[in-house]
């Protein structure tokens, strides 16, 4: 299971990064790859490509601002989205119900 997550706070410092270390734990935590794309202030980081969209699974959009370029995901795989705060308090909530949620397509 290939996951991808973007995280981002209006401010572009610490909840963007808080939010994207307890996705990554949540993910490890359940046996999931991720990779996350943080659009902080120093701008997007480990950006996802049309490469990684096409191979993941799903994934989740943990912000409270408009991401950039939205549009790579339409259409494409199952988006769960949320305000940072969540990704923050509830990392492994969120992944549990992205993982919950594609179980349920597959049936």
């Amino acid at each position: 299971m290939y996951i991808l997550a973007i995280t981002s706070c209006p401010v572009g410092i610490a909840h963007t990064y808080m939010a994207a270390a307890n996705l990554q734990k949540a993910a490890k935590k359940r046996g999931v790859e991720i990779k996350i794309e943080t659009q902080g202030a120093e701008g997007p980081e480990n950006v996802i490509t049309m490469d990684d969209i096409r191979r993941a699974d799903g994934a989740i959009i943990a912000s409270d601002v408009k991401i950039k370029n939205p549009e790579r995901f339409e259409g494409g795989i199952p988006v769960l989205e949320c305000r940072v705060q969540e990704a923050v308090k509830n990392g492994l909530g969120l992944v549990d119900e992205l993982l919950e949620a594609l179980e349920d397509m597959k049936k």
